[in-house]
Formats: C-alpha cells, structure tokens, sequence
C-alpha cells in the first residue's frame, strides 16, 4: 500500500504546516478537471484514481467494528468495483466496461475481502477474491501489487490478513510448493542482519537480493505474521515483551523453537515474537512512534507505519508494547487525518483505538462522527456508539471543535500544495 507516492504527500503536508515548502510552478499542476470527482457512496472528497476501493473498504471496516450500519449506497460502491475474474482495481471509473487484469491490484483487493466479511452478507463477492488471491499467488509464495511483478513485502502481508479474514489457511494457500507464509519470509531479516535490525521487514530485497529494513513494509507485515485481519479484535495479553529472534551467535535467548543459522529465513513460529521485538526498540527509540526517511528530505512522523506498528503488536499479544504508539497517534493523529477529513487516514486511526480498546469519540476528535461525514449517511448507527461520543468529556469534546478550525487552516496549506501531491501520485510505478 505505499511507497514514494504516499511518502511524497506526507513529506510535503509535513512542509507545509512548518512552513518550509514553496508553492509548486503551475505548469507542474494538472487542471483540476484532470481528476475525477468522487463518486456518489465513496468515502472522502479527492481523487479516487489511486486509492478508491482502498480507503472504501478500509472505512466499510472501521464502520464495522464501530456498529455503525452504512448505506447501501456506500456498500454497492464497493461491490461494483468488483471485476469478472474477482480482483478489485485500484479505482474502476467504468463499471461496464471490463477490467484489465495487469491493472487489478492486490492491496485493493485484500482490504475489500476484510471490508465485506466484517459486513456479512457478501459470501460470493468474498469467495471470488479469495480465488482472485490465490489465483495470483507468486511461485515463491509472494504477493505482488499487480499482478506479474516481483512480491512485496506490503502486498503479501494483506493478502495473508485477508486469507485470515476468509478463514482459509495461509499455510495451505502455495503455489510450486511456496505457501503464503514462505512468501512472507522472503521479507524478513533474520539471523544475518546486524542485531538490531533483526525481525525488521523490507518492502523488496535489493538487486543482489540484500534485505533492507523498511518502516511501513514492517508495521503492515507484523499484523499478518500475528495471525491477524482487520478489524484487529484480539484480546490475548502476553505479559512478557516481545522476544527477540533466536540466532545461533547467542544475540538473543534461544526459545522453544530452537536457534536459527544466519542464512536461514525467518520461521513462521518466531516471526511475530521477531518483528514484535524489532518494533517495540524502534517505538521506544522514536518516542514512540515510527519515523519516514526519503532522499533529500528531513525525516518526518509516519502515522501509517506506527498505525499498523500498533495493531501487530495488540494482535501479537502485547498491547502495553502499543500503549506508547497509541497515545501518540491519538494526540497527534488530527495532523494525519487532516482534521478528519482523509478517510483512509481516519479509517485506520478508527481502527487502531478500537484494537487498543480506547474510545474512538474522544481520540484526537470523535472519530466515527469524522468518517460517517465523509460518506453517505448511515443507515443505522448504535446506541454503543452515540452514547460514547455524547459521554467525551467536555475539554475532549472543546478539542475536537479545536481541530475544525484547525482544519480549515490546513486546508488552505493544503490546497497550495495539492497539484504536487497529485503529481506525485500519479507516478503510477509507485504504490498510492
């Protein structure tokens, strides 16, 4: 799901907000008429080109979990995205017309299987992108973001949460022999790897097959080496932090599983407990949340890796481990949602205090009023959720009203700078 395309964005609204971004040449600016409108029953206002189906089902989910029933209108949107063969694309302008295959996305469709099976009621279109997933499964048991390309580290670990929503096995899911959990290995730096970068995933090995530690290729593939799908519901608490991985150079305790040789993968048993311990010393190490490096650019914040961060580890069992990275993300989360109003953003923030079990309506803002608001109005929503956003207490409630004008002042830093964000995602060899 990323790479230098959401980078490129984040860098530059981190810019603008610290002033230190110029306005982009005009002439770099595609004419507003260039992007399509977004469609009746999509969530968010901007362009779908890139992120549609994404920021659809990644909301559908969080609604979800949050008892909140959408309209039909939003949920037909998504099921129409649909193609023949089962994939989802990125975004489908035109339904009617058919899909091209090299253009479905797996990313897209991993999050679609969640959206649907935490609806219910939509076991054909589920099965169909299951069998899509399968389907086109790489040899070595990887998942590319188009079908044909090299695997990614980002691309096989949605598939793998979606083969955990689906129920179907991820160890029994293999082409020529590679099931989706050999896939996954390919990623993850083990016994080789200086210590402390151990259990770290990269998102591609390099050219002479290296592996490189990649910041948000490790917090979205630790929610699927911990067993888990969105919504992440685990309750299990492991008292004990994460345990580094064994190597048989003695860097780290030997648990049951025995110590592993430098050149070997990372096994399936150890990889969790690994990437768990990899994030835990980085979070501690950032103050508690996970930091975006690009060429020529001072590192910034990176919500979307300490997002995902915080849901492997709860998923993995060690939510006083995430407790740092959630109470980060909800004092500072308003600046990557932009006040609530990008959906992908406020969908996974939504998401993250449901997994951390924290209430959504007082978590840098009342977060199920921001994404009901960017979509059609919902059909139902529970009494669970309105009773929690009228029982925020007051100064939470003034906070939130705090971060709509804030908004309307990001908004116009925004808007200098939203002809480059566009460019920028439109490098199509790139991930939205």
């Amino acid at each position: 799901m990323l790479t230098a395309a959401r980078l490129g964005a984040a860098a530059l609204t981190a810019a603008l907000l610290t002033g230190t971004a110029a306005a982009p040449a005009l002439a770099d600016s595609p004419s507003p008429s260039a992007a399509p409108a977004a469609p009746e029953g999509l969530y968010g206002k901007g362009d779908p080109t890139y992120d549609g189906v994404w920021r659809q089902s990644l909301a559908l989910t969080a609604l979800a979990g949050a008892k909140v029933t959408p309209a039909d209108s939003a949920v037909s949107w998504l099921t129409g995205q649909q193609c023949a063969d089962g994939g989802w694309p990125s975004f489908r302008a035109d339904t009617t017309a058919a899909c091209d295959a090299k253009t479905e996305d797996s990313n897209a469709t991993a999050v679609a299987v969640q959206a649907l099976i935490a609806l219910g009621g939509h076991q054909d279109a589920v099965d169909k992108g299951v069998q899509w997933l399968k389907a086109n499964q790489n040899a070595d048991g990887s998942w590319a973001y188009n079908p044909g390309s090299p695997g990614d580290a980002d691309s096989t670990g949605l598939a793998v949460n979606a083969l955990f929503a689906a129920k179907a096995d991820p160890a029994g899911v293999a082409k020529a022999g590679k099931n989706a959990f050999d896939g996954l290995a390919l990623f993850q730096l083990g016994c080789a790897a200086p210590a402390d970068q151990r259990g770290a995933f990269a998102y591609q090995p390099k050219p002479d097959g290296a592996l490189e530690a990649n910041t948000l290729a490790t917090g979205q593939a630790s929610l699927a080496a911990a067993g888990g799908k969105l919504p992440v519901t685990n309750t299990n608490r492991t008292d004990a932090a994460p345990k580094a991985l064994p190597c048989a150079d003695g860097s780290a305790a030997t648990p049951a599983s025995g110590s592993a040789p430098a050149g070997a993968p990372v096994a399936h048993a150890d990889s969790a407990e690994a990437v768990g311990a990899y994030l835990t010393a980085q979070l501690a190490a950032g103050g508690q949340h996970l930091m975006l490096t690009t060429p020529g650019a001072a590192p910034t914040p990176d919500y979307t890796a300490t997002a995902w961060a915080a849901l492997g580890l709860i998923q993995g069992g060690h939510p006083q481990q995430a407790a740092g990275a959630v109470d980060w993300l909800a004092q500072e989360g308003v600046t990557w949602t932009k006040g609530g109003t990008d959906a992908a953003a406020t969908a996974t923030l939504l998401m993250v205090a449901q997994a951390a079990q924290r209430d959504p309506a007082s978590f840098g803002g009342d977060l199920v009023a921001q994404l009901t608001a960017l979509g059609p109005a919902p059909k139902a929503v529970s009494a669970a959720s309105t009773a929690a956003a009228s029982s925020a207490p007051a100064e939470e409630k003034k906070d939130g009203g705090i971060g709509q004008w804030w908004l309307i002042g990001v908004g116009l830093l925004i808007g200098i700078g939203g002809g480059l964000v566009l460019s920028l995602q439109r490098k199509r060899g790139q991930k939205p």
